[in-house]
């Protein structure tokens, strides 16, 4: 609450997690709203597979969280052609599952009403599993399935998350945690296809914003410094990293608020300050909408209200 969070999207839980935090909230022990990414492994995929998706008014669970490749900083993430900063150049990275394991559960997941949020890092990995996507969802659709990070995008593969529908689910802090070796890992060409916020918003006019706590800072407030000044918490570089792929001020406000909630289905719920939403809203001690870019990361959360309280 001191960070000014009212929903988190909490990626990957076991069903015992999942019990816990539905009892907390039921008690009223938890107020935080959560939406629920079950992991996607083969013994949660049996069980709420047969069970179906199940939702509160504080618990989402709707979802599922499966693994495509591992992190760019670890040279782990799945590229197309080799990394550019080993010798031997021959290292592309690696999928955590084969293609097989997510063609077997995608069209299971869309039979019974879950929506599939994948981790991509790599060109290659966000190639797979669009590709499995598109096998699945086969055109325009309103199943909402996700790319989350969607970090390093070929750019013949741009048009598919269009084609599909399928949302971004991004991170900007990333962008400005990696600007110092980005390049060295993908090379100058690669990169510009990296954190292309910008690029994949003009898809379908959304993306998802997060912080990815805890990997990086907790902060929202972070999240739309690094989204719209491309910035470090030093104010490197000078005239930021990338800026054709940073965002408006609408556009990441947008991201972690209304674009945020219909990621999650929840639209009609939260996200904006309509009559009939629950009111989770967070005060600011300072306008992020009109100051001067440079003092953002100084803005301070004032209170932060769930559901009125």
């Amino acid at each position: 609450f001191a960070a000014g969070i009212t929903t988190v999207d909490d990626a990957g839980l076991e069903k015992k997690m999942i019990d816990l935090i539905d009892q907390l909230q039921q008690d009223n022990k938890l107020k935080l709203k959560v939406y629920a990414m079950v992991s996607g492994n083969e013994e949660m995929l049996t069980h709420y597979l047969k069970n179906g998706p199940f939702k509160t008014d504080k618990l989402s669970v709707i979802s599922f969280k499966f693994y495509a490749d591992g992190a760019l900083g670890s040279r782990g993430a799945c590229l197309l052609h080799p990394y550019s900063d080993i010798k031997k150049n021959d290292h592309h990275g690696l999928l955590i599952s084969e293609k097989d394991f997510f063609e077997k559960y995608a069209p299971l997941l869309y039979e019974k009403g879950f929506q599939m949020n994948t981790h991509c890092i790599g060109d290659s990995a966000n190639r797979l599993i669009l590709d499995v996507y598109a096998n699945t969802l086969k055109g325009v659709n309103d199943k909402r399935w996700r790319i989350e990070h969607a970090q390093v995008i070929h750019p013949s593969d741009f048009e598919k998350f269009k084609t599909y529908t399928i949302i971004p689910s991004i991170q900007p802090t990333h962008a400005t945690s990696d600007m110092y070796w980005a390049k060295d890992r993908l090379g100058e060409h690669r990169v510009k296809g990296a954190y292309a916020y910008k690029d994949l918003l003009k898809q379908n006019g959304i993306v998802a914003l997060g912080t990815d706590f805890p990997v990086e800072d907790i902060s929202p407030i972070k999240t739309f410094y690094a989204a719209v000044a491309r910035k470090d918490a030093q104010g490197y570089p000078k005239d930021g990293y990338q800026m054709e792929n940073a965002l408006s001020k609408e556009e990441a406000l947008k991201g972690m608020t209304i674009w945020a909630a219909l990621s999650n289905f929840e639209e009609n719920e939260k996200g904006s300050l309509e009559i009939g939403k629950a009111a989770d809203f967070v005060i600011l001690n300072n306008d992020i909408m009109t100051m001067n870019e440079e003092n953002i990361l100084d803005v301070k959360v004032v209170q932060t209200f769930i559901n009125g309280e």
